[in-house]
């Protein structure tokens, strides 16, 4: 799964969890002093979910901050291996061409 695809699970999971927890203390057969506690106790969690959710987002962006950097350092260093083999391959090719005698 991609990172953005993981990223909008998570959020969505977390999200979706909140908000079926609240549908379910409102639609549940409890008094309504009873509910409002419990609302009040899942209100003072958000903070520790958010700060857990940001926590995971900043972990995963620093994995792919580094996965890029190798990916770009590997990139550049077969860049410079294929740069120096056509140098070397042009060298080659012209010195096996006889010299022109125009040129002299």
């Amino acid at each position: 799964m991609s990172q953005h695809n993981s990223d909008n699970f998570l959020g969505g999971l977390i999200a979706g969890t909140a908000l079926g927890t609240v549908i379910g203390l409102l639609i549940a057969p409890r008094s309504g002093k009873h509910t409002r506690k419990v609302l009040q106790k899942s209100a003072d969690a958000v903070p520790d979910l958010i700060e857990d959710l940001s926590t995971s987002v900043q972990f995963q962006a620093d994995k792919l901050s580094h996965t890029t950097l190798q990916n770009w350092d590997s990139t550049l260093d077969r860049l410079k291996d294929a740069l120096i083999a056509g140098q070397a391959a042009t060298r080659a090719e012209f010195s096996k061409t006889p010299a022109d005698p125009q040129r002299d």
